[in-house]
């Protein structure tokens, strides 16, 4: 049955008005081009999709301000750098909303350097603000914020000492692999188990078995949807888990549609936020626009997306048009989101918060039980 909460209850009119249908004056030139180049096909289709919903989303708040071009990048680093340079030559644009890939965002990082736009991204792979790169700004909280808060939740709140840690091959399962370690250690923690597993891989019995031979008092996941929601049906069967803590591909809805209420139970995942599980009136004025307008449910990548393209429509309205003057607005100035306010701490990390969700295995919306917020809880 329907979770109730998904139902299309019907908000005052003037909260939703506040939140997605401002409508600025018109612009007196014509619309910006923007970019919108993400993975909506491969095994990254469902959170590239939900990043691509939250920009259009942001963009029809602006009519005539600016236009979104989309191009699916897959999940091949040069598919990703041929939709930039194709992007671009059709004329200058003032950013680019950029793939959350992080072996796509590594290849277009030299590009966007060379060519002075902002990439405008949701990706978390942590080596992306750290190269020194003026032109990256990373609007969902990366790594070293919700790996840390991830570890965290795991040692202090559930008391485990002993966790295993199974994480994707790919740039970003690698990334977060390597702050998990670090956190873990910091806090006292001794993985007891880790092994990387292929996005392609299917049977996830076996690495569980190894898992459960080292006796850990936690599982912790860094994997994408796909996976995450195959090892965690398959983890049900088997007797004498322990609690499982998964990354932020276990918060999305279409994850979680992929299993039954009770293989949820007592699972558990780090999130920049979670529309869905409600918290404040703006956010369920907007999960219910964005319900209406792409016919399913929004999750963090979403919304991520969408605070990160309203911050770029700000900067068009203060008058920042140009790529430079765009790149100069996002570094120096804050902007109020619906997830939460963003500022960049000088790398382009523009996110600092990060939250812990869990299922009571009841329906397949999660219960926020934790917040962190600018690393601390």
């Amino acid at each position: 049955m329907r979770d109730p909460r998904f139902t299309s209850a019907i908000r005052p009119a003037a909260a939703l008005a506040a939140v997605i249908f401002i409508t600025p004056a018109l612009a007196q030139s014509p619309p910006q081009r923007l970019p919108v180049l993400v993975p909506v096909t491969g095994f990254l289709a469902l959170e590239g999709t939900s990043q691509r919903n939250g920009a259009l989303l942001a963009l029809k708040t602006a009519p005539g301000l600016a236009v979104a071009e989309v191009q699916d990048t897959a999940t091949a680093p040069e598919t990703a750098v041929n939709a930039f340079e194709k992007a671009l030559s059709g004329g200058a644009v003032p950013a680019v909303i950029a793939p959350m890939l992080g072996t796509q965002m590594l290849a277009l990082l030299p590009l966007a350097a060379e060519r002075k736009v902002p990439l405008v991204t949701v990706s978390g792979t942590a080596q992306l603000t750290e190269m020194g790169n003026a032109y990256v700004f990373r609007f969902f909280p990366g790594d070293a914020v919700v790996k840390t808060a991830h570890a965290r939740y795991v040692v202090e709140e559930l008391k485990a000492k002993r966790p295993a840690v199974i994480y994707q091959t790919t740039a970003y399962g690698q990334s977060g692999r390597q702050v998990l370690e670090a956190a873990f250690k910091k806090l006292g923690a001794s993985v007891v188990f880790e092994e990387g597993i292929a996005p392609t891989v299917k049977d996830y019995k076996p690495v569980l078995a190894k898992a459960l031979e080292a006796k850990p008092d936690a599982v912790v996941l860094h994997l994408h949807a796909g996976p995450t929601a195959l090892l965690i049906r398959q983890a049900a069967t088997m007797p004498g888990m322990p609690r499982i803590v998964a990354g932020s591909a276990m918060h999305q809805p279409e994850t979680a549609a992929l299993l039954e209420p009770a293989e949820l139970k007592g699972v558990c995942a780090e999130t920049g936020s979670s529309p869905i599980s409600g918290g404040s009136a703006e956010i369920e004025a907007w999960t219910a626009a964005y319900r209406r307008e792409f016919k399913t449910e929004p999750d963090a990548f979403a919304l991520a997306q969408y605070d990160g393209a309203m911050m770029v429509l700000a900067a068009l309205k203060a008058g920042a048009r140009a790529p430079q003057a765009m790149r100069d607005y996002l570094a120096a100035n804050p902007h109020r989101g619906l997830a939460m306010t963003y500022r960049s701490d000088g790398k382009g990390n523009m996110a600092h918060d990060a939250l812990i969700v869990c299922y009571d295995g009841k329906d397949r919306v999660p219960r926020i039980v934790k917040r962190y917020s600018q690393g601390t809880s």
